[in-house]
């Protein structure tokens, strides 16, 4: 059901590129053609999970594939398909582009959990609400694949008490205790703060998890020292992989970063094309 959904939102993406034909290609009907997709850079793959049942879904032929969280070299073949000709030149594109976005975030994903765990093996990196619309469950899904943590899907899925939550209400602990006292036990409750006192307030009044927002390194070690097994803390912002390291040193618990989807590179795909 699930797989049905994303190859939908696939469909959705190819009716938008070739809507409503492809008044180029629709001229090569009728002759039968292979695609074989390479990679012009080297990085972790991402997207043949949901590529491959979106090709079966429009009738094509997967003759080889490799599987998402390999590291792929220059030119290395990744995905080989077949079907009408026609038809496989009109989603070279997509399957490019798609594939492309989702291995840059994986790839820069797994450079930076590389990168961090050099200094500090426990540390998690993760990724942000800073995401595409309506493409964010593709991303999410990328990071993962680069060895990183999702975070929150959606709004729903914990509590993030942001400065703007805490300007409108006016007291911290008491908007805790009322979050608290209204919702299930099972969301945690984490708040944003971005200095020592603040963080030291968040930790007395119940949260479960801080988040550091925007804080140097030198600025975050105290906080750890004071507050580190007590509650979850999380580093964010102005975060990438130049500096990564530098934040995991910290030791903190959490590395979110948005650098991962809204300044990742996307790899370069190619697809050849030969007649059959």
């Amino acid at each position: 059901m699930i797989e049905k959904i994303y190859v939908k939102r696939l469909i959705e993406y190819l009716e938008e590129d070739a809507f409503p034909e492809d008044i180029t290609s629709k001229y090569l009907e009728r002759i039968k053609a292979r695609g074989i997709v390479k990679c012009k850079d080297h990085g972790v793959l991402a997207g043949n999970k949901f590529i491959l049942p979106f090709l079966k879904e429009l009738g094509f032929h997967v003759k080889e594939f490799s599987n998402d969280g390999k590291y792929i070299d220059v030119n290395e073949k990744i995905l080989v398909f077949e079907g009408d000709a026609s038809n496989v030149l009109t989603i070279e594109r997509l399957v490019l582009n798609f594939l492309g976005r989702l291995s840059g975030i994986a790839s820069v994903t797994n450079l930076m959990v590389n990168r961090a765990k050099e200094v500090n093996p426990k540390v998690r990196i993760a990724g942000t609400r800073k995401t595409t619309p309506g493409f964010r469950v593709f991303e999410k899904y990328a990071i993962e694949v680069g060895g990183g943590d999702p975070h929150r899907y959606n709004l729903s899925d914990a509590i993030l008490i942001k400065d703007n939550h805490i300007a409108i209400f006016g007291d911290l602990s008491k908007l805790i205790k009322k979050i608290r006292d209204s919702v299930s036990f099972t969301k945690m409750i984490e708040v944003e703060v971005s200095t020592y006192e603040d963080a030291i307030k968040a930790y007395k009044a119940g949260a479960n998890a801080i988040l550091l927002d925007n804080m140097k390194p030198y600025e975050i070690i105290p906080i750890v020292n004071e507050l580190k097994g007590k509650v979850i803390l999380e580093a964010s912002g102005g975060i990438g992989p130049d500096n990564v390291a530098d934040y995991a040193k910290t030791d903190v618990d959490i590395i979110s970063s948005g650098y991962i989807t809204h300044s990742s590179r996307s790899l370069d795909f190619s697809m050849d094309v030969e007649r059959i």
